[in-house]
């Protein structure tokens, strides 16, 4: 009932701007709006991804020194021409996708349901717009040192450094290594659930492409998220341990973690597989901004 008042006290404020505002009425219709943003968000989505997942391959590959998770992607931008003016765009168009995942998880614009499956599907997307949150809010951090002299090692220690110090505040709490552990298992669950997707998920029936096409961005899709929850999985092991051992200097971060692999035997081409696989998500964001079906709540097509 309260999500059913929400739609429409949205739908009345926006018919109620539109009547009295006259600029408002050349303007494109809500509904229109959320998904011109929708697809800019899945397009700014697609470009950490690709980013982050071309970094990494240059790290296995020893271009560069170290792989960087999804916040060293904007890193590396910052350090661009222009950095600031492409930190801005990145930053609005990631918030513009956490928009776009509250619509989905709070008014079910992709119609999942009020079921257990509907409801466990529209958990994910505002775990997912949570997580696109933090990273928008990441991006705008760099506005500060776009031009600077810091470097990617330096941002790198830093987010690990914040990462611990979180870590140690959780510790500190009642039962926080048993916190710890369970917030461990939630990146595992995240990058399970992920793998899991890669195999049994139907990824061309979103989407409002070609046919010629259904079939090769269905393999991105797979290949990718594959790749994104075998990212995650290091992650997940590294929490987990640091509670278990109630030490929150085992915890670090997705970059730092991936970094691990590259010294197991083999690691270098499992890192490199990884990036491939990132760059794979990333392309398959992309085929979504263009082409993903984008159904905002009836209600939104009001006015």
């Amino acid at each position: 009932m309260a999500v059913a008042r929400l739609r429409h006290a949205a739908a009345a404020l926006g018919r109620t701007v539109r009547d009295r505002i006259p600029v408002a009425r050349r303007t494109p219709p809500l509904h229109v709006l959320v998904e011109q943003a929708a697809r800019v968000g899945y397009g700014a989505r697609g470009f950490v991804y690709l980013s982050a997942g071309a970094l990494t391959l240059l790290a296995a590959l020893d271009r560069i020194g170290d792989a960087v998770g999804t916040g060293g992607a904007a890193g590396w931008l910052a350090e661009q021409p222009f950095g600031r003016v492409w930190l801005v765009a990145l930053g609005l168009g990631l918030w513009a996708f956490v928009g776009w995942r509250v619509l989905q998880a709070v008014f079910d614009a992709d119609h999942a349901g009020t079921d257990a499956k509907g409801w466990a599907t529209r958990a994910g997307q505002a775990a997912s717009g949570l997580f696109y949150g933090l990273l928008a809010a990441g991006v705008f951090e760099y506005l500060d040192e776009a031009g600077g002299a810091t470097s990617q090692a330096a941002d790198q220690a830093e987010s690990i450094a914040e990462n611990q110090e979180k870590a140690a505040m959780v510790l500190d709490l009642p039962f926080g290594d048993l916190l710890l552990m369970s917030a461990g298992l939630v990146v595992l669950g995240v990058g399970i659930g992920n793998i899991v997707r890669a195999f049994r998920d139907d990824f061309d029936t979103a989407l409002a492409c070609p046919d010629g096409l259904r079939r090769p961005a269905s393999i991105l899709a797979r290949i990718g998220y594959g790749a994104r929850g075998f990212a995650y999985l290091p992650l997940g092991v590294f929490v987990v341990l640091a509670g278990l051992h109630t030490r929150s200097g085992e915890v670090t971060n997705t970059a730092a973690a991936l970094e691990t692999l590259e010294s197991q035997p083999g690691g270098s081409w499992i890192l490199g597989l990884t990036a491939v696989g990132l760059m794979a998500f990333g392309a398959f964001a992309f085929v979504e901004a263009r082409w993903r079906r984008i159904r905002p709540p009836r209600d939104l097509k009001l006015g």
